[in-house]
Formats: C-alpha cells, sequence, structure tokens
C-alpha cells in the first residue's frame, strides 16, 4: 500500500516513470494495472515530445509509442493466465487498438465490459471501433443499464439519429430526467441532423440548469457561429474562460469567436492551444482545418483533417474538409474520394451530393441511363450523366443550400432539353418563394431569366413577361428583362397571338405575378421509391 501511494502520487504529476519503478514487483491488480499504465502512459508522453510540430511533416507511423509491443507481449500472458480484472482489460484494448490490432481489440472491450460494465471508458474505446449498425449486431454485450447508454451514443456516432433519440428518450423515461449528461447529449444529436433552432433551445436549457458545465459546450459555439450570434458567443467565451481557461472546450469557444470576426490567425492559434492540452482532441483538428483554408494554407489544411481522420474515420466533415481543399487544388480525384467518403459517412445530406455532382461534372463522366425514371411531372432524359443522379439525390434528401436544382437545371441545358430545364428552374423557384422568409439567392435572376426566354420561345406572353418584370428587380438581368418586355409589347402590337397550347408538366407559380411571397409550403415531389 505504500508502493501504490507512492507511486499515485507521482502518476498524478505525471512522473509516469518513476511511478513504475515503485510499483515493479507488486502483486495486487490495483497496483498491476497502475504499473503498466504507467508505462504506457511514459511511452505516450515520450511520443508527443518526439512530435515537436503537430503540423509538420511527419506521418502517420513514423513516430510510435516504443512501449506498445512490450506491454502487448506482458499483457497477453495475463490474459491467457485470465490474470486481468476489468481495467487491465481495458488497458489491454488501447494497447491493441493502438497497434492497429482493431478484431482483437474489441473482443478485449467487450470482455473488459462484461468484467466491469460500470467502467465508461471501456465503452467509448468500443465505441470508436465500431464502423456500422451490422457490426453492431454481432456484438455479444452485457445486459445492463449502462448498454442503453452506449447503444444511444453509438447510434449518435453512427448518424442513426432517431434510433438515438429514442433510446435517451427512454433513459429519461426510466428515471434520468434530470442527467445533464442525457440533456448535452440529445442537443448534440439534433446538432447532427442540422436542427439548429431545436439544439439552441436544448443548450440554452442546459444552460440555465447547470451554468458551470464546460462538456459538450463547444458544439453549442459551433451552433452559435453558424447562426453568427456574436454576442451569445462573445458571452460564452468569456463565461467559460472565467469557470477555466485551460480546458480543451474553452480553447476551442473562444477560437470558434475568432473565427467568426474573421480573426483566422488568433482563431488557429487558440485551436493549437486545444491540442496541445489534448492531441486527439477531435474538434480541434477539424476546425483548425478548416482556420487553415479560410487563410489559404491548403497544405496545413490538409495535415489538420488528416489528423482528425487518425483520432476518428466517421467523423464526416474532415473527409468534406479534404475534398474542398484538393478541389480548390484542382485535383477532382482527389476530391471526388473524399466527398464518397464523407457521403457514405452522411448518405442523406445533400451538400455531399452536391458536391459529388460537381466532381464528376468537372471529371465528364457520362454514363448512359438504364431506364427513365418518370417523378410526378418529371422526367429524365435517356442520355443521362452520373452528376445529374447526385443533383437528383440531392433534392430528394431535402437540398439544404437549394442549389442542386438550379445545377440540374445547368446541365439540362447543356443537353438541350430545354423542357426539363425549364421544370427544374419552375421548382426552384416555387421552393424559395414558398419558405415562407425572404432570403436572397444568388441564382434566382437566372431562373427568371431562363424562364422568360423558355416562355418567349413558346409565344406563351403572360408567363413571359411575369417573368421578364420579375428580371427587373435584379441588377445583373434588368437589361435583358426590359428587352424582353419591348418585345413582347412590340409583338402583342403587332397582333401576334400567344400559343394556346402549353406541354402539360408546366405552369407559372402564381405568385410571380405580384410582389407578395406566399407563406404556404408546397408538398414535396414524392421521390421516396425512385433512386437516382
Amino acid at each position: 500500500m505504500d508502493a501504490y501511494t507512492l507511486a499515485k502520487s507521482y502518476f498524478d504529476v505525471k512522473e509516469y516513470d518513476r511511478a513504475a519503478h515503485f510499483l515493479h514487483g507488486c502483486n495486487s491488480k490495483k497496483a498491476y494495472f497502475l504499473y503498466m499504465y504507467s508505462r504506457y502512459l511514459s511511452g505516450e508522453k515520450k511520443k508527443d515530445d518526439e512530435t515537436v510540430d503537430s503540423l509538420g511533416p511527419l506521418e502517420k507511423g513514423q513516430v510510435k509509442n516504443e512501449a506498445l509491443r512490450e506491454l502487448r507481449v506482458e499483457l497477453s500472458k495475463k490474459h491467457q493466465a485470465r490474470e486481468l480484472d476489468g481495467f487491465g482489460l481495458y488497458l489491454y484494448g488501447v494497447v491493441l487498438r493502438k497497434l492497429d490490432l482493431v478484431k482483437e481489440a474489441i473482443d478485449v472491450f467487450v470482455e473488459a465490459t462484461h468484467v466491469l460494465p460500470l467502467h465508461w471508458g471501456a465503452w467509448l474505446e468500443l465505441c470508436n471501433l465500431i464502423t456500422d449498425k451490422e457490426m453492431l449486431k454481432f456484438l455479444s454485450l452485457p445486459d445492463t443499464w449502462m448498454k442503453e447508454f452506449f447503444l444511444a451514443h453509438i447510434y449518435t456516432e453512427l448518424q442513426l439519429i432517431e434510433e438515438a433519440l429514442q433510446k435517451y428518450q427512454n433513459l429519461i423515461d426510466v428515471g434520468f430526467s434530470k442527467s445533464s449528461y442525457i440533456v448535452s447529449q440529445i442537443a448534440v444529436a439534433y446538432h447532427n441532423i442540422r436542427d439548429i433552432d431545436k439544439a439552441l433551445s436544448i443548450f440554452n436549457e442546459l444552460r440555465k440548469q447547470d451554468p458551470y458545465r464546460i462538456e459538450n459546450m463547444d458544439t453549442f459555439s459551433n451552433l452559435l457561429y453558424v447562426r453568427s450570434m456574436k454576442s451569445e458567443l462573445s458571452y460564452l467565451a468569456h463565461n467559460l474562460c472565467e469557470i477555466d481557461k485551460y480546458r480543451v472546450e474553452t480553447c476551442c469557444v473562444i477560437g470558434n469567436y475568432y473565427s467568426l470576426r474573421s480573426q483566422h490567425e488568433k482563431a488557429a492559434l487558440y485551436f493549437q492551444r486545444a491540442l496541445k492540452l489534448n492531441p486527439r482532441y477531435l474538434g480541434a483538428w477539424t476546425l483548425m482545418g478548416h482556420e487553415y483554408m479560410e487563410m489559404k494554407n491548403t497544405s496545413a489544411a490538409i495535415q489538420a483533417y488528416r489528423h482528425a481522420i487518425e483520432v476518428n474515420k466517421r467523423d464526416y466533415r474532415a473527409w468534406y474538409g479534404l475534398g474542398q481543399t484538393y478541389e480548390i487544388l484542382k485535383m477532382p480525384f482527389y476530391c471526388l474520394y473524399y466527398y464518397r467518403r464523407a457521403h457514405q459517412l452522411r448518405p442523406n445530406d445533400s451538400r455531399m451530393l452536391v458536391a459529388l455532382g460537381e466532381c464528376y461534372e468537372k471529371l465528364n463522366q457520362l454514363v448512359e441511363a438504364k431506364k427513365v425514371p418518370e417523378i410526378g411531372p418529371w422526367r429524365i432524359g435517356v442520355k443521362s450523366a452520373v452528376w445529374m443522379k447526385c443533383y437528383w439525390r440531392a433534392y430528394a434528401v431535402g437540398d439544404v443550400e437549394k442549389m442542386a436544382l438550379v445545377k440540374l437545371a445547368k446541365l439540362h441545358e447543356q443537353l438541350t432539353e430545354s423542357e426539363q430545364a425549364a421544370q427544374c428552374y419552375i421548382k426552384y423557384i416555387q421552393d424559395i418563394y414558398s419558405c415562407g422568409e425572404i432570403v436572397e439567392h444568388l441564382e434566382e435572376s437566372t431562373a427568371f431569366r431562363y424562364l422568360a426566354q423558355y416562355y418567349f420561345k413558346c409565344k406563351l406572353w403572360d408567363e413571359a413577361s411575369a417573368c421578364a418584370q420579375k428580371c427587373c428587380a435584379f441588377n445583373d438581368t434588368r437589361e435583358e428583362g426590359k428587352a424582353l418586355l419591348r418585345q413582347i409589347l412590340q409583338l402583342r402590337n403587332q397582333g401576334e397571338t400567344p400559343t394556346t397550347e402549353m406541354p402539360a408538366p408546366f405552369f407559372l407559380p402564381a405568385s410571380l405575378s405580384t410582389n407578395t411571397t406566399p407563406t404556404r409550403r408546397v408538398s414535396p415531389l414524392n421521390l421516396s421509391s425512385v433512386t437516382p
């Protein structure tokens, strides 16, 4: 006990070699775990010291923890003799994971959860090794209430948000209603599905219940950043600084604050501080990559995103960031690979699909469609393209940035499919005018210009006139709109009659003839049965 107490004191002040020295020869399981854990952390500390610059040229695998192989041999003998307790199994699993022995690590972590089900660290390590829901089904997990927390957490990580929210609701119903951890995880789940208002509301309520909480406040700051809420983000940063300025989350919040103020050098500095406190903190690596992108330092951005992927291969933001970086570098084959990985992690995120479509478009990979799917009043031409399918899918899952239809329309223009292009523009106009709020869209003038010209060619003077009048509201199309109105007036004065035949799928939204913006949401097309 004297040796253990002395070693624990050295361990607490991070003198791991001294701690291991005084524990050598101790027989109790607690002392043995501390002995092995001290040796492991000593190796990690030396490895970090060798990695002088976290964004230097050192690639993965060049700097290693030299103690890992020795630890594996010793722990393996103890494991075969069944002499490891729950903490010993946890450490053995960590060593195996560090050596990239994933299958063996998973088996050991599952065993650790059976031996010591209340050790949350073992559950979290197991979570980091699970790549999909199918893999989860084959795990023989202990039947304990901790399993429910684990499943809720892994569902959140795998972007299975509905299942995660249901698990958390079940935990609330059975007595965890006052758990700030569950409330924060629910907020994170809503953040992952981009329900920003709901996530902000939950975080604000959590701050009232637990004003000194720092965990997950970096996620809260991400939401404030997205909404450009400078004063709220400033208050949060100052408040966390007063509570504990040497926490990773605090550094990330301050970094977000400076980033929102476009002080990207200062923001990157605080993210680097966060990484000095915890080199495996995922959010800091990703956010630092974003800052280097803003500073046009693509090589540093690539290094930061790669570090983020090393920490967690399920981080779609890092894969997406790498795709954007290589797109700037005009390397479409590289960015296509990274966008594909991001899409696999977020199959229902329209941003990934639009990015994929743009990549395919640049690579000019045309394919012949196997069939001609009909979607309501829509019809895709026989000669389609890979990227066209990406844009269709982006619209089907709910286009966040409302760019998929415009890109699809421009592709139909290139393929001289004027009817399909016009229908895409009409649906685009419908969507932006039916959201109940006036938002400036860059491609709105392009859509009205094309529709005005299309209706003019079809001799539909009323519709063409309505679209031309809308063109006059935009600087880039004002002169074209006025010219078209003069032509329509001239043809009408000459007695030119408008056509009475109009292609069946086409119509002009009623709102185009007035200056009012409708507040009723137009029912979306039923695309659930179609896989573009």
